[in-house]
């Protein structure tokens, strides 16, 4: 048996089953992947000696790289995450732990989640807190920080969650609490909800996160860590902390050296979608121990901008895909803002049928998902009956939660999001009758969709009851079901046993999008407007079909609705519904395509080897 090796690309350990090789100097070194070992035959003296030590379970000292996310899912019982970003910081730390990378993350334990939904006949959506058994799924931590917040002595303890990875490593999640006694009620409360609350609320979360995290981390014992990777602005206070390293009164603080420790990953493409304080709020929730003026200098003068602050002092910053790195360096001149598009968790979003069959045909995949580039060899037959076994899970998820029984013949389309206006989970049905006569006159369609909306977003809200309204308008000759409390282990099901992922934003208005990259897993194909991820991925009628063009919708956008929605109509009835009931080997071909190009690639096992060799390391 080969012995285990570290990459010197990526820092990670190489496990046995899986060692690529490559000659240099008289010597052998290992690789943990292609990508990895086509990085180091590029630049060789770059990578010799190792830069990274990777280091085993429980060995806090040799943790190189912490993780700070508002959110993060790491299973669909744990309500700590509302959406996209927590389920992306998730995927990201179980590849990390597949693929030991000596890194530590840091969130917030929410008591009451985001919010479990429920919908009324009409689609109206209600909301109710999430009651979950902490102590179930996380141990306590001995540490007990204080934070002051709006001049209170705010006590902080932590929980963690072990993040564990197919060969036995594991990521530590630690989770930071203050509901706990000593504390005032307000106090208690901060971690009650994710996204609630006011904007003081949210500020006071921040300082939670950033500040209260780095503290945390060194109450811990992590005292090797030269990385700190910040998930969007809300954990950018770190930089603050890190400045003065625990005294805040420094007077000369060390910019050069915070900068090279710091990464930040932004997943904004609008500007109003940046968080930002006004300083005023600032100084009442985080009490004056660094001058305003520098904030200014570093944030924003008259705002504190969370994404400035956390520009300024990183020495990597990366958008989650390449338009949404070209959409970025436009809102924020002068940066150099690179981009790594985001992945998933191959392992996690691969449903049993697909996994058998890839365990079957392609032994290894989970390790090294760029195996399933290899895809377009299974036999069309076998791919099908994987297929069609997915398929038939969701038709009687379909029926158990709505009482509707789906026909497993039918062309069956999924739209599943967050529920909110640029996504336009309604374009489908902007012609309402033309969409009877496609499915009258081309071939069978039904449609099953799910999403929350944020509890504030009326619009979210009134599209959920147009899509409900829509389907009971239809009945009889399309079939609309919307599933409702859409989570993790809801979302398996239907990128899984959909025929076809639908996916319309309003460009350029999604950063990356992931959902289709897990449909992919599973040799669903998407049918998606071309933004975000999608710009990369689509190969058109290969790995799917694209809506509109790849411009940003300019002008007026009710005339950009009508083009796309005239694409929708005339690819569903020239492309989509005749492939899939005319030409079944076709549509299996693009079934294999989607996961050979598609799934092979956007898979958060590269997205960490890129984040290691071009933001980690150095």
């Amino acid at each position: 048996m080969k012995k285990s090796a570290t990459d010197p690309v990526c820092g990670m350990t190489v496990l046995p089953d899986s060692q690529l090789s490559a000659h240099h100097k008289r010597r052998t070194v290992y690789f943990c992947s292609e990508y990895c070992r086509d990085k180091f035959v590029e630049q060789p003296e770059r990578y010799l000696p190792a830069l990274v030590a990777s280091g085993g379970d429980g060995d806090k000292a040799r943790r190189r790289i912490a993780y700070f996310s508002m959110e993060v899912a790491v299973q669909s019982d744990m309500p700590i995450y509302s959406g996209g970003l927590g389920v992306l910081a998730g995927d990201m730390l179980k590849s990390c732990a597949d693929l030991r990378l000596p890194l530590v993350a840091v969130s917030l334990l929410y008591r009451k989640g985001y919010f479990d939904q429920s919908l009324d006949a009409s689609g109206g959506q209600k909301e109710a807190p999430v009651q979950w058994d902490v102590e179930k799924f996380v141990k306590p931590l001995s540490p007990v920080i204080e934070l002051e917040i709006e001049r209170r002595t705010v006590k902080v303890r932590a929980w963690q969650y072990d993040v564990a990875g197919q060969a036995g490593h594991s990521v530590p999640l630690i989770l930071l609490d203050t509901d706990m006694e000593g504390n005032a009620p307000a106090d208690r409360a901060l971690v009650h909800h994710l996204y609630g609350g006011d904007q003081k609320y949210r500020l006071a979360q921040e300082v939670l996160l950033g500040i209260g995290g780095v503290k945390m981390l060194r109450a811990l014992g992590y005292a090797g860590l030269q990385k700190y990777h910040m998930n969007e602005g809300h954990a950018s206070l770190l930089v603050l902390e890190l400045l003065g390293e625990g005294n805040w009164a420094v007077e000369s603080p060390d910019f050069a050296s915070v900068r090279n420790r710091c990464v930040f990953t932004t997943h904004t493409p609008v500007p109003a979608g940046h968080d930002h304080f006004g300083y005023d709020l600032l100084q009442k929730v985080l009490p004056a121990r660094m001058p305003k003026s520098l904030l200014q200098m570093l944030g924003g003068r008259e705002e504190l901008n969370m994404t400035r602050l956390g520009f300024n002092l990183s020495r990597y910053v990366n958008g989650v895909a390449k338009r949404h790195g070209e959409v970025s360096r436009e809102m924020f001149p002068g940066y150099a803002i690179h981009h790594i598009t985001n992945g998933v968790h191959s392992a996690t979003w691969t449903c049993d049928s697909f996994r058998r069959l890839f365990d079957r045909f392609l032994p290894g995949w989970s390790n090294d998902p760029s195996m399933l580039r290899h895809a377009v060899g299974i036999p069309r037959e076998a791919v099908w009956a994987a297929h069609v076994e997915a398929k038939a899970r969701l038709l009687a998820l379909v029926r158990e939660r709505s009482g509707v029984a789906l026909d497993p013949q039918a062309l069956t389309i999924v739209f599943a999001r967050r529920a909110t206006a640029y996504k336009r989970a309604d374009l489908v049905f902007s012609d309402v009758a033309r969409l009877r006569q496609i499915a009258k006159q081309h071939g069978r369609l039904q449609f099953v969709f799910a999403g929350k909306a944020h509890p504030k977003d009326l619009d979210g809200k009134k599209l959920i009851k147009r899509v409900v309204g829509v389907g009971k308008q239809m009945a009889g000759d399309v079939s609309v079901v919307y599933l409702q409390n859409y989570d993790m282990d809801l979302a398996k099901v239907l990128v899984s046993g959909a025929d076809v992922w639908l996916n319309t934003p309003q460009r350029p208005l999604e950063a990356s999008g992931t959902s289709g990259m897990k449909a992919a897993h599973n040799g669903v194909p998407s049918f998606s407007t071309l933004d975000g991820w999608w710009l990369e991925g689509y190969l058109e009628g290969l790995t799917g079909w694209a809506i509109g063009s790849s411009e940003a919708g300019q002008g007026d956008a009710a005339k950009v609705d009508r083009q796309d929605a005239e694409d929708l109509y005339r690819k569903l009835e020239t492309a989509l519904v005749p492939t899939f009931y005319e030409r079944r080997e076709h549509w299996i071909d693009v079934m294999r395509h989607a996961i050979a190009l598609n799934a092979s690639y956007f898979n958060t096992h590269r997205m960490v080897q890129e984040y290691a060799t071009n933001a980690y390391l150095g």
